[in-house]
């Protein structure tokens, strides 16, 4: 082949990798292990820039680790269960099952061109059966375990689509995909009891030495450990079974400056009141229509009812403060009440501003008063303030100090006490929606809720059996509109039963499928040999989107898959180590419609600023990442027919730190074309003149020097997740090569050696290149080169010569030469000698290593 011509050398080294067996991953005891995984990815039906971002970055992880003696699995599946396919389903008709399996063909067969060093014997969806089977034994084991309860619960409910939605699915207080206003519905749920492990959880994050500290803090945050005092405001007069209120606060220094006292439209203090009063009704039901995230909450306008109520303050009896019902306190944190303190929290304080309630400073700044508030003053707590109402302790004192004081004297005084508290609630995984995994329970009128048996499993979703197709035109669940399913008999009991029409959060299915790729076929949720050898995970890669529930989630499903015998106990963290990537970016094109509205435009319809069809000029938005609807995506199925697979890797790894957000161009991609033709060409020459070519003086050693010198730098770049710097170092070894006047033999391996180099990132092009040198065998199989440490150090060093602090010249010397010979060398400089006219020099500084500096 006289150029290179990707579409020839792909396809040709996808096949010798496959037919080689090299990326089959088997168990061998005796070698090193390295377990390399990108998130999977959901099949939406298209591949994107991003994913070949995201999967070669782990490819080239587990390639260099094959070829540094390494035992490597490197799987893939798909996170396939949610509500995007039976949305599909309802929008378009057809089938959730029938969607998603025609996706995950497509963006196989989108991914497979890229030459990924995958094991696709080991590729699953979570959709299988097989898959979300193993996954309703684990359940029924957490049962066992007490890991596992259903109990009534908040939740975010859609009108419309009639089910529950995540935090994550409510926008501005509306349903993502139905728009209706969400409301807050008391529902039966099923969940995990992760709280449980909340404290464990917090802490072995300290441990997570090869975690990025952002996602550490991120976690530590969402986990939120606080100690505070639990305590009880007494009922005036309040109506019967209620003689108190209960609240924790983090906050105990500012219990004097309370003014009023807050419940949960949810709290049952509210719903006894509600069921009296129809106003109270009317307004609880007007909180429950609201949104029940933090920043929802946040948002919202703030909205109490004063219920009349009063409560006595717990230090001071003559002291009452009003009960409200406001809209901002949610059931699920903390007791469900609070004690509203204006002064020192903004929601307080918008509060009572529009109820007219004091407001009431507790501290002001240790550098004096500031006058009437305006807005809450909210110092750090490690901030000294002074204190005007301080419940125990010095005036002058930092928040954490005043609230252990403070502690420490309720506790005293019989008011309440320390608790320490986690933010971190237990996971609602119950989804009222057909396409996903089945919980396999039954509920029987004369035994209640019962496990379903293992040897029944998997519960399967039906699919259209004897006629009875589904029809997910109407809202709702249509696991509770079939016919039949839910039909069984009581395994306790044998009498007729219904089963749990519930399926379970998608958060479940990829909680634990890194365990699962570890034996994807076994008849048991994980083979403890396998797990054992295989895990834990070495190398994580994925967004930083997924910093929280995913992986809190999962390390969760470690440690209870550990207490029901499903790991070992080494997998407690299942991730060693963890890469966030980030986006690849484009511009934006659009034009505007008649009415103003802009019009998006695909890159491809777009050239010199201007519309190819049309002629239109377009407006250039700055780069953003990649999205369907602003048509800023580029194709990589046409990037790889363009250029080739080789070319898009290069790019995406060449052009920004792997941690930060890439822009992909067309003119960035062409180049990275042509340098890989160029190197095409070096090596093309190379192969063809290596026996004749004879070398200039000491190049072979300068060249060789060299050789060893990018193959430290490239593996420290690899090692570090620093590919654009490792690539940095190839374009300049290039350069060296292309300028070198070695020999034959020489340059063969020199260029032998960037193709090993370059194999983890081009990897089809570095086999062509190989092969064109007569490489031994596949490159793939290749060892990876180790630089000889006593080639790093250069014989010679190159000295600066200054006349007077200014530089004149520069001499090559031995580097262990005398420093007599040096500032022999030195003096007989042209232009040390044309400034010192036959004078000697009034000083002669050498420094070794560094610089010489003549005095005239």
């Amino acid at each position: 082949m006289s150029r290179y011509s990707a579409a020839e050398i792909e396809a040709k080294w996808q096949k010798a990798w496959d037919e080689a067996g090299i990326f089959r991953a088997t168990r061998e005891p005796g070698k090193p292990k390295y377990y390399v995984l990108e998130m999977f990815p959901y099949p939406s039906g298209r591949i994107h820039m991003g994913h070949v971002r995201n999967y070669t970055m782990g490819d080239v992880v587990a390639r260099y680790k094959l070829a540094t003696g390494h035992n490597v699995l490197h799987p893939m599946g798909w996170d396939a269960f949610g509500m995007p396919a039976e949305n599909a389903a309802m929008a378009s008709g057809g089938h959730p099952k029938d969607w998603t399996y025609g996706n995950i063909a497509v963006m196989r067969d989108q991914m497979k061109p890229l030459g990924l060093s995958i094991d696709w014997s080991r590729e699953f969806a979570t959709c299988d059966p097989e898959y979300y089977g193993q996954q309703q034994a684990m359940f029924l084991d957490f049962m066992e375990k007490g890991l596992v309860y259903r109990k009534n619960a908040i939740v975010n409910w859609d009108p419309v689509d009639m089910t529950v939605l995540a935090n994550e699915q409510v926008e501005d207080g509306k349903g993502w995909r139905s728009g209706a206003e969400v409301e807050r519905r008391e529902l039966t749920q099923w969940f995990f009891r992760i709280s449980d492990f909340s404290e464990d959880l917090l802490t072995a994050l300290d441990g997570l030495d090869n975690w990025p500290a952002k996602v550490k803090l991120m976690q530590a945050n969402w986990i939120g450990r606080s100690r505070g005092l639990q305590f009880a405001f007494d009922l005036i007069d309040g109506p019967g079974g209620f003689d108190g209120i209960e609240v924790y606060t983090t906050r105990p220094d500012t219990l004097l400056g309370a003014s009023f006292v807050g419940i949960s439209a949810d709290h049952p203090l509210a719903k006894t009141l509600e069921a009296n009063n129809p106003d109270v009704a009317a307004f609880c039901a007007d909180c429950r229509r609201g949104g029940t995230t933090e920043e929802a909450l946040e948002k919202a306008e703030k909205k109490g009812m004063d219920t009349g109520l009063r409560v006595r303050h717990p230090l001071d009896p003559e002291w009452d403060l009003p009960v409200y019902i406001a809209n901002f306190i949610l059931m699920d944190y903390g007791t469900g009440a609070i004690f509203g303190v204006p002064a020192h929290d903004q929601r307080d304080f918008d509060f009572a501003t529009r109820y007219k309630l004091p407001i009431i400073p507790v501290f002001t700044p240790s550098t004096g008063d500031t006058g009437p508030l305006t807005e809450a003053y909210v110092p750090p707590k490690t901030e000294t303030v002074h204190y005007v109402r301080a419940i125990a302790g010095d005036d002058a004192q930092t928040g954490e100090a005043a609230i252990n004081a403070a502690i420490d004297h309720c506790e005293g005084r019989g008011i309440g006490k320390g608790v320490t508290q986690y933010r971190l609630r237990d996971w609602g995984l119950s989804r009222q929606r057909y396409w996903g995994c089945p919980i396999p329970v039954v509920h029987c009128s004369d035994c209640g809720v019962v496990p379903e048996r293992k040897e029944n499993l998997p519960v399967e979703l039906p699919y259209d059996e004897a006629g009875q197709p589904i029809d997910f035109s109407i809202p709702g669940n249509p696991l509770d509109r079939h016919p039949t399913w839910a039909q069984c008999p009581c395994p306790a009991c044998g009498k007729p039963a219904r089963r749990e029409t519930d399926t379970m959060d998608t958060f479940v299915d990829s909680s634990w499928y890194y365990a699962r790729f570890t034996a994807p076929h076994a008849e048991t949720p994980t083979d403890m040999a396998e797990a054992e050898y295989w895990m834990n995970v070495d190398q994580y890669i994925g967004g930083i989107e997924h910093a929280i529930l995913h992986l809190l989630y999962s390390r969760f499903f470690a440690r209870a898959m550990i207490e029901t015998g499903h790991l070992p106990q080494k997998a407690r963290e299942p991730f060693d180590a963890l890469f966030t990537q980030g986006m690849v970016t484009h511009e934006i094109y659009q034009t505007r419609d008649e009415r103003g509205r802009p019009v998006y435009h695909l890159p491809e319809e777009v050239e010199g600023g201007k519309l190819k069809e049309t002629g239109e000029a377009v407006e250039v938005i700055p780069s953003a990442k990649m999205s369907k609807s602003k048509k800023n995506v580029v194709d990589p199925v046409s990037i790889i027919d363009q250029y080739g697979a080789d070319t898009a890797r290069w790019f995406v790894l060449s052009d920004s730190p792997p941690e930060r957000d890439v822009e992909w161009t067309a003119a960035g991609a062409d180049a990275a074309f042509k340098h890989l033709s160029r190197v095409y060409r070096i090596a093309s020459e190379i192969a063809a003149a290596r026996t004749a070519e004879a070398a200039a003086p000491d190049a072979d050693e300068a060249l060789l020097r060299e050789m060893h010198k990018t193959i430290h730098d490239v593996t420290g770049g690899v090692e570090s997740f620093g590919f654009n710097a490792a690539i940095a170092r190839l374009y300049a070894f290039t350069n060296t090569l292309a300028k070198s006047q070695a020999g034959g033999a020489a340059k063969t391996r020199a260029a032998r050696t960037l193709a090993q180099l370059m194999a983890p990132m081009t990897p089809h092009f570095a086999e062509e290149l190989w092969s064109l040198l007569q490489g031994e065998g596949l490159i793939a199989n290749a060892p990876w080169p180790v630089a000889d440490e006593a080639m790093l150090v250069d014989e010679t060093i190159t000295l600066p010569v200054q006349i007077n602090g200014k530089r004149r010249g520069e001499i090559k010397v031995p580097r262990d030469m005398d420093k007599a010979e040096v500032e022999k060398i030195a003096l007989s400089l042209d232009a040390v000698e044309k400034a010192l006219n036959g004078a000697a020099p009034k000083k002669l500084i050498v420094v070794p290593g560094r610089i010489v500096n003549v005095v005239v």
